[in-house]
């Protein structure tokens, strides 16, 4: 029976995969293979220069345990894209298995990519594992955000049990440049309370950029009178990378999008509405 059980659990759960490449052409780029499978879907909104836009959507409307998500993106040398989601990815509580989300990235010589999805909310008792992988040519750039938010403050919500793992690993021409690697589970709660983690603060963002600029990280530091929670952002090998802790997802976004103008990036459109 309960072996029975398991396999109807496994049945209903969700899945969803997009493998999306594209390619300069004639100076703007145009997309060269588009596969959707199960809940997720690939948009492409008008956008403003020789970049394309990318938005993807879950019609799950959110995950939970045992629902596995997977995004490929490969852009072709030369070729410039924006991608983001089309709202918040809500991780709703698991009777036990993980919700597993999983991107790779590949970026060809001269291409360029932002990666700006909106934030991954996570629920009292959500388990996610994720997993980012990214492969850079060597003469190819990328700036990427993700952020994460421990429970719906202004619902009066809060993640206060769960589960949390967050895999990333960049390679430039086949170099590991960014490992980085996080994991929350239990108490989530009474760990962000420490002072050592996350002083109180429920909402966190990393965002990198590769490779780094001098002028863009000091156009960041010049901004700390104007940042609600705390931000701080460093540089090393060839590389760029900003931490963001703040009281809740409202005030994170305010940073947020300060700090990505900063270094140069407009957001996409459906942040803002």
């Amino acid at each position: 029976m309960a072996a029975a059980l398991h396999e109807i659990f496994a049945a209903n759960r969700a899945t969803g995969h997009i493998v999306l490449g594209v390619a300069a052409n004639g100076g703007r780029t145009r997309r060269t293979r588009v596969h959707e499978d199960g809940s997720l879907r690939v948009r492409f909104p008008n956008a403003a220069g020789d970049a394309l836009e990318a938005v993807i959507v879950n019609t799950g409307g959110g995950m939970t345990g045992g629902d596995r998500l997977k995004v490929e993106i490969a852009l072709a040398p030369g070729a410039r894209l924006i991608a983001g989601t089309a709202a918040a990815e809500k991780i709703y509580r698991s009777t036990g298995p993980d919700a597993e989300m999983n991107v790779k990235l590949s970026l060809g010589e001269g291409a360029q990519l932002a990666w700006l999805p909106q934030e991954t909310i996570l629920f009292d008792r959500a388990r996610l594992s994720r997993r980012i992988d990214v492969d850079l040519a060597e003469s190819a750039s990328l700036l990427m955000a993700e952020a994460v938010v421990f429970g719906r403050a202004a619902m009066g919500e809060a993640m206060r049990q769960g589960f949390f793992a967050d895999r990333w690993r960049v390679r430039r021409a086949g170099k590991l440049i960014f490992a980085d690697s996080a994991r929350l589970d239990g108490a989530v709660a009474e760990t962000l309370a420490a002072p050592a983690s996350a002083a109180g603060g429920i909402a966190i963002a990393t965002v990198l950029m590769a490779p780094s600029d001098g002028g863009k990280l000091a156009a960041v530091r010049a901004l700390s009178e104007q940042f609600t929670g705390e931000v701080g952002i460093s540089a090393w090998g060839g590389i760029a990378v900003a931490r963001l802790c703040a009281k809740d997802g409202a005030a994170l976004r305010h940073d947020l999008i300060a700090l990505l103008a900063a270094l140069g990036a407009s957001v996409p459109r459906l942040w803002l509405n």
